[in-house]
């Protein structure tokens, strides 16, 4: 079974191709920034892209008889339930018309789309970032009119879930846990059996300050700041989103690079350190009551910490010191995105999964 994989980001088109489940072909075009400005909207690069997966299909010896399913990283579309989607004409009027926003990801099935029409097999995107599962109690805020929204990591978090269970031998359908995604962001989610039923949103400014984000704020002084005239909203909303955490008091977002400063005494940088660990398990340790069942009992298969950051084991051993009361911790180096993507394709065509279809809201 062979499944070629479509990741387009901001500035760049990561392509894969998957035979039985193994990785067989990795090509990842970085694309310059002058060059992608020079497009007025997303749906603009349409060309740029394909011409990169024409030239690794060339390159590769490849055309679309060697393959099965196409399958695609998803866009902005409407909250949807998690898993697969087999691309529709809806799910591309909706992307292709920008309807619930601008990204580079809105290509994806747009590209798999034109692939799957020319060699006759199916195309499917996976988990998308707007994958909204949350209980309702969850969505609720002190501020009627203002609810908290299901932003996260999805497709590297059901992975890494699936990951695990897989080791541990049990389905990760019919399993608790909870999943932190560790990179420039942090996302944490509450997985109970098979469905996000709440997150740390930290696309929203939520849970611990990250190498590049703040993490949650305290609201009065905040506003305090603005009124006053000491930040402008946009200026906050740059530190909140890429200019907060690690950079904001140490100069540098590379964990390494706090690691080694710790190590040379930097007293200030194990502070900060400390300070984003301590964090991370704390809104780790907020996703249990989540996962407590109708007699008060906590059913957790494991924690699972995943993403770039997972790769510190300084973090990661810190992280773990604080939270392996509540139950086993688990890693999950990296992001295995394409390889998620591929799992998902996969799942459907062998009849694990159904494909999901997307209805398009009026």
């Amino acid at each position: 079974m062979r499944i070629f994989v479509i990741n387009p980001g901001s500035t760049s088109t990561k392509l894969a191709v998957y035979e039985d489940g193994e990785q067989s072909l990795y090509r990842e075009y970085q694309h310059d920034k002058a060059e992608m400005i020079r497009f007025d909207h997303v749906t603009d690069q349409h060309g740029l892209r394909m011409e990169a997966i024409r030239n690794t299909l060339k390159d590769a010896g490849l055309d679309g008889a060697d393959f099965d399913a196409v399958a695609a990283r998803g866009g902005l579309l409407h909250p949807l339930e998690g898993g697969v989607y087999e691309v529709s004409d809806g799910m591309l009027d909706d992307l292709s018309q920008c309807r619930y926003g601008e990204h580079p990801c809105n290509l994806g099935a747009v590209l798999a789309d034109e692939l799957s029409r020319e060699w006759g097999v199916p195309a499917y995107v996976v988990d998308p970032a707007v994958t909204d599962e949350l209980m309702d109690v969850a969505r609720i805020t002190g501020l009627p009119g203002l609810e908290r929204r299901s932003l996260f990591h999805a497709l590297n978090q059901r992975n890494a879930a699936r990951t695990v269970a897989a080791q541990l031998g049990i389905e990760y359908e019919s399993a608790n846990f909870i999943v932190c995604h560790m990179g420039g962001g942090v996302t944490i989610g509450a997985h109970r059996q098979g469905r996000v039923v709440d997150v740390v949103n930290g696309l929203d400014g939520e849970g611990p300050l990250t190498p590049e984000r703040t993490g949650g704020l305290p609201v009065v002084p905040v506003l305090d700041r603005i009124i006053s005239g000491r930040t402008t909203p946009e200026e906050l909303r740059e530190s909140v989103l890429r200019r907060g955490g690690l950079f904001a008091h140490l100069g540098t977002s590379d964990m390494r690079e706090v690691v080694r400063r710790i190590e040379e005494g930097d007293g200030g940088a194990r502070l900060v350190f400390r300070a984003q660990a301590y964090q991370t398990a704390r809104f780790i340790a907020s996703m249990v009551p989540a996962l407590v069942d109708e007699h008060g009992v906590l059913d957790l298969a494991s924690v699972v910490l995943t993403g770039g950051l997972a790769r510190s084991e300084a973090l990661v051993r810190e992280i773990t010191r604080m939270t392996a009361w509540i139950g086993p911790v688990s890693v999950v180096v990296g992001d295995e995105e394409m390889r998620a993507l591929a799992s998902g394709a996969e799942r459907v065509l062998t009849g694990r999964e159904s494909a999901k279809t997307y209805v398009r809201r009026t």
